[in-house]
């Protein structure tokens, strides 16, 4: 049974019930013949937080060109196909049969997405060229720049090689802020973390550190495999620029498969929570506020009460996940 949690308005709100039900048929599909409990907690999820329903009764699968047929003349068919692509990694294992599967129904879409060639080029044994891209594509989501490098450690950790004491003392001041705040609440952050300022030698850059860490602040996602997995997951719903090939793919390869990106993400298994996953994406998505927009203000509302600024992203009071 499904733990009862704050609800999220859903993602795909304006799907009928048979466009939802063939979607969800189609991520039964993908699962395969046996279900496994994450496969169940996944779809059930997934009906909730993505279409706002429950499961169909006697839910059965289907196929590319039954789902092609359900989905035509709608926009649903781009949402589809990510949600079937993560559907492939539930188990978390690069399954090239489960891979061979979204494709399929990716063609009997029409569609070509960047995050669709990553996945392929994965399961064709090229895993190093997947991961490369899934690095261009989150470095253009996160600068808003083309980016061509497969490396991002040189712009993730700057302060290396220039150190800025002025900025970190910035940061260090927030432990002055009102304790109910968002400010205190980063500073908190940081300092239970022991994480390093944006500024000090060992931190990481503060246009990735900054957005990223308010929206560990803000949901309550921890810093766990899990908890960073989640915040990516919110930030691809909140922050639509390359969602799966530069924000949901890095995670799933980095914290669910234990496939090392690069040395600052580092890498762990199993840690996509089935369910809480698309509770994340749909509440990103729903969110009024993007902290990685280039107009968001953090140094404007860190005296501001947590909460408050929590309701401008539609987070309930108390965040999305205590769970650490």
């Amino acid at each position: 049974m499904m733990t009862p949690q704050p609800s999220a308005s859903p993602f795909a709100p304006n799907a009928t019930s048979a466009q939802a039900a063939a979607v969800l048929g189609a991520m039964r599909a993908i699962a395969g013949m046996d279900l496994t409990e994450s496969d169940n907690r996944a779809i059930a999820s997934a009906a909730r937080y993505m279409f706002g329903i429950a499961v169909p009764p006697g839910l059965s699968p289907v196929e590319p060109a039954a789902l092609a047929a359900a989905l035509a003349g709608s926009t649903l068919g781009k949402d589809a196909v990510k949600f079937l692509a993560v559907m492939a990694f539930i188990d978390g294992t690069l399954d090239k049969t489960k891979i061979a599967s979204v494709l399929r129904y990716a063609q009997a879409l029409g569609l070509h997405e960047r995050y669709v060639d990553e996945i392929a080029e994965a399961a064709q044994g090229h895993v190093r060229e997947a991961l490369a891209d899934m690095t261009r594509a989150n470095m253009e989501s996160i600068t808003g720049k083309p980016w061509a490098d497969a490396d991002a450690t040189a712009w993730l950790t700057p302060y290396n090689a220039a150190p800025d004491p002025a900025l970190a003392q910035r940061f260090e001041a927030l432990g002055r802020s009102p304790p109910e705040s968002f400010g205190y609440a980063f500073y908190r952050q940081y300092k239970d973390n022991k994480y390093a300022f944006p500024g000090e030698p060992t931190a990481l850059n503060i246009a990735f550190a900054v957005p990223h860490d308010s929206v560990h602040v803000l949901t309550g996602y921890g810093t766990t495999p899990r908890g960073e997995l989640l915040a990516s997951t919110f930030t691809a719903g909140m922050h639509p620029h390359f969602p799966m090939a530069g924000h949901i793919l890095p995670v799933i390869f980095s914290w669910h498969l234990g496939i090392e990106i690069n040395p600052v993400a580092s890498d762990a298994r199993g840690a996509l929570d089935p369910q809480e996953f698309w509770r994340a994406w749909a509440a990103g998505h729903a969110s009024k506020t993007d902290t990685f927009a280039p107009g968001w203000d953090f140094w404007g509302c860190v005296r501001e009460p947590l909460d408050a600024v929590r309701a401008r992203l539609s987070i309930p009071a108390g965040g999305l996940d205590r769970t650490p």
